[in-house]
């Protein structure tokens, strides 16, 4: 009985941590679902682009290198030399960002983090809406906003794609006295290259690549689970077979 309150005990403290850790991550705002899909190679191969024409002149994915990118996703290395290595010159590099972390820490107040791991450390659901949530404000040094992320030092360096947005916010007065608000939704202010549907599509992209360099093994490591639960179930039956045989004429 004590081994049980004590199972229950730690499964009810994972439990809020994890709810802790969730409504961390989003800020008590209600996360949109990424829906990436991570053994879509077109979609890693468009968000590979993505990364490295908008991203990699800040952020850097140390943790990855081009070669084991490539294999992955099906690119030569002509490929991969014309259209990702813009920065480096071996297949074996990792991806550097193009901005000095000095300067970066000058204009932007800190410099920008590496984003080899930021999938597993935020989520996917966390960074697709932090793309989408961008909107103006004229208080913040960029102009801009997060909805996700408030008080961001990071532009909106998509914005020539989604164009620029206003955040609506509604105030409530509670019994307490106190005030409590709201997101209301977000108000076109200036169309951007993509429409909605299509920009969802360029960050879902986006993401699946993030989400991709945080484990590039994942996948062989799915294939061979299905192999190792094969072999468990095939020598659990077989163990079972054979302890009846040794075991058939013991009453």
């Amino acid at each position: 009985m004590g081994k049980l309150k004590t199972l229950a005990s730690l499964m009810t403290l994972g439990a809020c941590f994890f709810a802790h850790q969730t409504m961390a991550a989003g800020g008590g705002t209600h996360m949109e679902s990424a829906d990436i899909k991570p053994d879509n190679i077109s979609s890693l191969q468009r968000g590979a682009r993505n990364f490295m024409n908008y991203c990699s002149g800040c952020h850097s994915a140390q943790y990855v290198r081009y070669k084991t990118i490539g294999k992955y996703l099906e690119l030569s290395e002509e490929q991969l030399i014309d259209n990702l290595m813009f920065n480096a010159e071996k297949t074996f590099e990792t991806i550097q960002a193009a901005m000095p972390s000095k300067d970066a820490a000058r204009w932007y107040g800190t410099p920008p983090p590496d984003l080899s791991l930021m999938a597993r450390a935020k989520g996917a659901d966390y960074i697709f809406n932090f793309l989408k949530g961008f909107y103006v404000s004229p208080n913040s040094p960029t102009g801009v906003d997060n909805l996700v992320l408030s008080g961001t030092s990071m532009p909106h360096v998509l914005w020539e794609l989604q164009g620029y947005q206003t955040a609506n916010f509604a105030t409530h007065d509670n019994e307490d006295g106190s005030v409590t608000t709201t997101f209301d939704g977000f108000e076109v202010l200036s169309a951007g290259a993509m429409d909605a549907e299509d920009y969802d599509d360029f960050v879902r992209d986006t993401v699946n690549f993030l989400a991709y360099i945080a484990e590039p093994v994942r996948a062989e490591r799915r294939k061979l689970g299905v192999w190792v639960l094969m072999f468990l179930i095939f020598f659990f039956i077989l163990a079972s077979m054979l302890k009846k045989q040794i075991w058939k004429d013991v009453k």
